[in-house]
């Protein structure tokens, strides 16, 4: 199995931005030591959720700072921004990483960073295809020309041209958009807010469509020495700088909106992910794998809002969970209900 980090660069209560974003880095260098194999970052605006407007960015200073963990977006915003544009950079970070960088990309939401860039509502309710089977051609060819009907130019060079092309997964929470990605043959970015049979009933869908695919799996983690200890942490903290953050969604159209309940939430992701002492961390991760048939794991680790809670986490993952994990037969029948205390 393949394990890595989601690391959302959130504003825990009393952080600076600066703060936010240092400990960012401080995360994966420390995954990178505790033998992660990836670290994942998000672009999000004008919000605390995440103070990173800019994946690729970010990522390109993270792959300046390691030297073996390869680095992802999770997920570049088609929606926002010209899917040239990201393609270029994408393949300039792949080229001088040696290959290390992986390009997620997502739809977005009917939020006010359309009305910010200029971008407009129908980019994200009608404009995900066009933008994503461009940024597909750009990476894959040597020159194109472009006839759409939201973007059209004539033919021009690719430069740089990656070889190969960086890996490219697609964020999926709707089967629209899990058909989208099967038609193209991507690997779908699955995320934290369903469980393993909800995962596993996408998978399927996609199968029916478009076949096997290397697909990923998002979650939170927080080991400790007991699950109650583990959940009690989670559920105390998380909702303290996950609550503003979720407050920072704001429609561009006005549509009522109901933000989730983040001590609600808190509960709900305890028991669909890894939150417990390193044994119960293990027999999450392997049930999620026997479930799913998804064998990589991207997971949030941060929850607890503290720098330091963070990167003890970081390294008792990889210590007393991740070997266990990677050592065990995760295709048998292993899942189980995991009540939340």
């Amino acid at each position: 199995m393949r394990f890595g980090l989601f690391l959302p660069a959130g504003q825990f209560s009393g952080e600076r931005h600066g703060d936010a974003l240092a400990r960012t880095v401080e995360a994966a260098a420390a995954a990178e030591l505790a033998g992660f194999d990836d670290v994942w970052v998000a672009e999000h605006h004008f919000m605390s959720y995440g103070v990173c407007p800019s994946a690729v960015t970010l990522a390109g200073y993270l792959l300046g700072a390691t030297s073996r963990i390869e680095v992802g977006t999770a997920v570049s915003v088609l929606s926002n921004q010209h899917p040239v544009a990201l393609a270029e950079q994408a393949a300039l970070l792949s080229l001088v990483s040696g290959g290390r960088f992986r390009l997620g990309v997502g739809r977005g939401g009917p939020w006010v960073d359309l009305e910010v860039f200029g971008t407009g509502l129908e980019r994200f309710e009608e404009g995900f295809a066009e933008s994503l089977d461009l940024l597909l051609t750009w990476l894959s060819s040597e020159r194109v020309s472009w006839p759409g009907r939201r973007f059209r130019f004539r033919e021009v060079p690719v430069v740089p041209r990656p070889d190969p092309a960086p890996p490219v997964v697609v964020a999926c929470t709707s089967p629209g958009t899990e058909a989208l990605a099967a038609a193209r043959g991507l690997p779908m970015l699955l995320g934290m807010h369903v469980g393993d049979a909800e995962k596993a009933a996408a998978i399927a869908r996609y199968a029916d469509l478009g076949g096997p695919a290397p697909h990923i799996a998002t979650g939170v983690a927080h080991v400790a020495d007991t699950r109650e200890e583990a959940v009690s942490a989670v559920r105390r903290e998380l909702p303290r700088w996950l609550g503003p953050g979720l407050a920072g969604y704001v429609p561009v159209d006005g549509r009522p909106t109901r933000p989730r309940d983040p001590d609600e939430y808190a509960r709900l992701l305890c028991e669909l992910h890894p939150v417990g002492g390193p044994d119960d961390c293990v027999e999450a991760l392997t049930a999620t794998a026997a479930t799913t048939g998804i064998e990589h794991v991207i997971l949030l680790v941060d929850c607890t809002g503290s720098r330091e809670r963070t990167l003890e986490n970081i390294a008792r993952l990889g210590a007393e969970v991740l070997p266990k994990v990677r050592d065990t037969d995760v295709h048998g029948p292993k899942a189980r209900d995991r009540p939340c205390p």
